[in-house]
Formats: C-alpha cells, sequence, structure tokens
C-alpha cells in the first residue's frame, strides 16, 4: 500500500508532536535540584531575583513608585507585594503578569497554594523591600547577588537612604531562655540582625525555609530566626534610593504605623517565644505576662511544667513576677517579727546560684506556726483571700494546711509558706506532699538563721544550709543540678 504524499505528511506532523510532547513532560518530571544545577544565565537571560514588597502600610504607602522604579530597571523583573488581606484602599499596581499580589490569609475560595507566598516565586534569589525604597542605579540587584555568591554570609543587604538607614548589630536568641539580646556588632558590614531601613536579598530556598519568612515586622521575624541558625547579614555599601515621595509624610499617618507596628511586634515576638528583649545600654522590653494577665503556663502536672517538655526554662517574665513577690512578701514577714527561711528548691537555687533555679515556677518559704497571729495578711487569709493593698493575693492554699500569696488576681505566680512546729528538737508541720524534700529536720538548722542572697535581695536561710539541702535531696545536691521530677522529664535527658 503505497502512502499519498498528504499522508506522508500528517504521519511526520503527528510523529513530531509526540516527540515535542515527550521532550516537555521529560523536562517536568526532573527533579528540582537537578535543573537548578543549570549554567548560570547572565542577566541578559532574564532576572534571578524576585522583589518582595511586604513592608509598607495599606493606608499610606509609596509601593507603586518603588514597584515602578525596578520595573523601568527591567520591565521582565518578578515583583510580588505580599499581604495578609486585599489592601484598602487598593494598591495602583501594572497589570503585567510580571506583578503579582500574594494574599497570606486563607479564602475559601482560592486554593491552598495561593495563601503560600512561595507560590509565587521562581527566581533563585530574593529581595526584600521595604516600603520607601526604590531602585535608580542599575545593577544594583546583580551586584548583589554576586556578593552573595562570593562570600561567606546567607544574607546580604544595602541601606536604603531614608531618615533610618540601616547599622549592623549582634544578635544572641536564646530559645531556652525566651530572650533576645541585641548589641553592637564588632564589625560594622557583617552582622547578626540590622536595625533601619535595607534591601536584603537571600536565596529563595532560604527564606522559604525559615518557619515564619514574611511575618511581620519583616526585620524584627527574619533577623531572630536567620540569627539563630548562624547566618550572618552582610551590609554592602550599595545605597538604594528614598522614595521621591515618601510614605507616612504625615503626623497622624507615622503616628497611627508606629502604633500599629508596635501591635505586630508584640504579637510576632510572642508567637516565636520571645518574652524578653534587650539592647545595648540595658533597655528592657517585656513581651510577656504581667500583674494584669495570667501567668505565661497552665497548671503544672507532675511537678514538671509544659515548657520544660518544650526545652526551655521558665519564661524571664514569670522569674520577674516571682523575684517581685517573694521580696514582697520577705518585707512583709519581717516587718511582723515572722521567723522565715528559704525552703526547698528556693533555697537550693540560692545555695547554687542565688536566685530562683532557671527552671523552677514558685518560691518556697518555711515560716514558724507559732508566729503566724503576727501577720495581718496571714491572720486574714486564715478566715479567706485577701487581696492586699500593692495587688498581692493572701489565701490558704486549696492543697493543705499551708499559705500561698499570688502575684495578682490575674497572675496565679506565687510563694508558698509552709507553718512548720518543734517537736521534741525536731521541725515538722501538718501538711506532707509527695516530694522527696518534705521531709522533718532537726531544729537545730534553724538556730540561727544565716543570711543568704536570694533573687536580688538577701534572705534568711538555714544554717550549714549545704547539709540542710542533702538531709532533703540528697549527697551533691548542689553540684548536680535536675528537674524536678526526673522520672517524667531529666535535665540530663534520660527521663
Amino acid at each position: 500500500m503505497r502512502l499519498t504524499r498528504c499522508q506522508a505528511a500528517l504521519a511526520a506532523a503527528i510523529t513530531l508532536n509526540l516527540l515535542v510532547l515527550f521532550y516537555v513532560s521529560w523536562l517536568q518530571h526532573q527533579p528540582r535540584h537537578s535543573r537548578a544545577r543549570a549554567p548560570r544565565r547572565s542577566s541578559a537571560a532574564g532576572p534571578r531575583v524576585t522583589i518582595l514588597v511586604r513592608e509598607f502600610e495599606a493606608f499610606d504607602n509609596a509601593v507603586p513608585e518603588l514597584v515602578d522604579s525596578f520595573l523601568q530597571q527591567d520591565p521582565a523583573q518578578p515583583v510580588v507585594v505580599v499581604a495578609d488581606t486585599l489592601p484598602y484602599p487598593p494598591l495602583a499596581l501594572p497589570r503585567i503578569p510580571s506583578v503579582r499580589l500574594a494574599l497570606l490569609q486563607p479564602a475559601l475560595d482560592r486554593p491552598a497554594a495561593a495563601s503560600r507566598p512561595e507560590t509565587y516565586v521562581a527566581t533563585e534569589f530574593v529581595a526584600l523591600v521595604p516600603d520607601g525604597a526604590r531602585a535608580e542605579a542599575p545593577g544594583q540587584l546583580e551586584r548583589m547577588v554576586e556578593a552573595l555568591r562570593a562570600g561567606s554570609a546567607r544574607l546580604v543587604a544595602a541601606p536604603v537612604a531614608t531618615a533610618n538607614p540601616a547599622r549592623c548589630l549582634a544578635l544572641n536568641v536564646s530559645v531556652r531562655e525566651w530572650t533576645a539580646r541585641y548589641g553592637q556588632a564588632p564589625a560594622a558590614s557583617r552582622c547578626d540582625a540590622l536595625d533601619g531601613d535595607a534591601v536584603v536579598l537571600l536565596r529563595a530556598r532560604d527564606l522559604f525555609n525559615l518557619s515564619a519568612p514574611l511575618a511581620r515586622p519583616v526585620g524584627s521575624g527574619l533577623f531572630l530566626q536567620t540569627a539563630l541558625r548562624g547566618w550572618a547579614v552582610q551590609l554592602l555599601d550599595l545605597p538604594f534610593a528614598a522614595a521621591r515621595q515618601p510614605p507616612l509624610a504625615t503626623a497622624h499617618a507615622r503616628w497611627k504605623a508606629e502604633r500599629e507596628g508596635r501591635t505586630r511586634r508584640a504579637a510576632l515576638l510572642h508567637a516565636l517565644g520571645i518574652r524578653l528583649v534587650s539592647w545595648e545600654g540595658g533597655r528592657l522590653e517585656w513581651f510577656g505576662c504581667s500583674k494584669e494577665t495570667p501567668r505565661c503556663f497552665g497548671t503544672v502536672v507532675g511537678d514538671t511544667p509544659a515548657y520544660l517538655y518544650e526545652e526551655r526554662w521558665t519564661p524571664p517574665c514569670c522569674l520577674r513576677a516571682l523575684r517581685e513577690t517573694a521580696r514582697y512578701v520577705v518585707g512583709v514577714l519581717e516587718a511582723a517579727g515572722v521567723r522565715y527561711w528559704l525552703e526547698g528548691g528556693s533555697l537550693l537555687g540560692a545555695a547554687r546560684h542565688g536566685d530562683i533555679i532557671p527552671w523552677d515556677y514558685d518560691v518556697d518559704l518555711g515560716i514558724y506556726l507559732e508566729d503566724v497571729g503576727n501577720c495581718e495578711q496571714l491572720r486574714g487569709a486564715e478566715a479567706g483571700s485577701v487581696v492586699d493593698e500593692r495587688g498581692f493575693v493572701w489565701e490558704k492554699a486549696v492543697e493543705g494546711d499551708f499559705f500561698r500569696v499570688q502575684y495578682s488576681e490575674s497572675n496565679h505566680l506565687h510563694v508558698d509558706l509552709w507553718p512548720f512546729y518543734p517537736r521534741n528538737g525536731v521541725m515538722t508541720k501538718d501538711t506532707w506532699l509527695d516530694h522527696r524534700q518534705d521531709v522533718e529536720f532537726p531544729e537545730h538548722f534553724l538556730q540561727p538563721l544565716v543570711p543568704l542572697p536570694f533573687a536580688g535581695f538577701v534572705a534568711q536561710a538555714p544554717n550549714n544550709y549545704r547539709r540542710f539541702l542533702e538531709l532533703k535531696f540528697g549527697p551533691g545536691v548542689i553540684e548536680n543540678p535536675e528537674y524536678p521530677n526526673p522520672a517524667l522529664l531529666s535535665l540530663t535527658g534520660s527521663g
């Protein structure tokens, strides 16, 4: 059977189409990493950087000018403007394929990928550009890319010529202590974090491997996460221009932005588990519990608070409240002539390092039962809960015959007061809990009491407190720290 010329042409066209489809399918099934290893393309082959615009206020911004300045440098420049919800008033963005608006808040009518910012990024690098910046000098992004490739830093940054240009900072983040400590960077151009306005460039895979890659404020969230991972930032001498019509030009707009910025920052730090920020010069910012709020953890089960299972210690705001409560209670007892002494884990913390044990959640004091009547607050607590003029709550504990002083009606961080009385030279009491240190002891440990630094003041403690502690906890207890219930969770990880 002979093929006509038309049949031959049709067969050739079908074969060619099948080959093209096979090749496209083969490309799509190649692993991403194998495609990423292709030779570096030049800027002429297309942009290597996606601009991410995240830090702006919907009510007053210069985002359209920012976007336009980068498009003037390269009309194909990918730009993604990221917002939680649809900005209002609407942003006047160019309606071209390379400029996209990404909304992070999920919506019923959008697929899951639409709320993931990495969906919109196809380049190897991303540049986080703050509102108020503009591109004027050609090739800035390419020079930043080359600096990143050539150096050992995981991020590079270029200052923006605003009233608040970026400067280098040292940053130490302790997840265990819920704390971020800022200080002066040892070098002016290589640091852990930046303060001020800057364009920050890094690899897209690095950014989107962070747990909160685009949380606001972007600078605070980004550098807390990168500093914790040990990623350095190199600050380049490649300044970007400021917007010709800068945002937040009115006093009202600046006030509103600052107010909302403080709210966002507090929410971000709380979400990331930061309760204390310390700055060079000793300034402290607290983002945890207070006298007006509940404490940072719930009911403790098995002497093991929830934060220990998260490999964290007591939040610093809670330690601060415990120190304040302990100092206050000791002052009241001393003024009333009530004999007291540091007990249990509180004495152990004082003996070990002069403070509350870093993972402890209360303070324990022993008192002489016969002195209870000397103290107005304790007499009142015998009849019911008493809130004193400083807002501390004095009450009888529901667990047994002892007293408890809470930080406030809202915040139940507390000091426990254990009434002991002598019997045949031995100090005993009426309520015993299932604690290994809850045992009787000779009264001679209290004759006399001795001063011992504790939690920022000087408290009374048993004499020969080392022997006292070893009687209660066992030999070597001062030198060998352990969690309260090692059968549940051990400091050494064996529990």
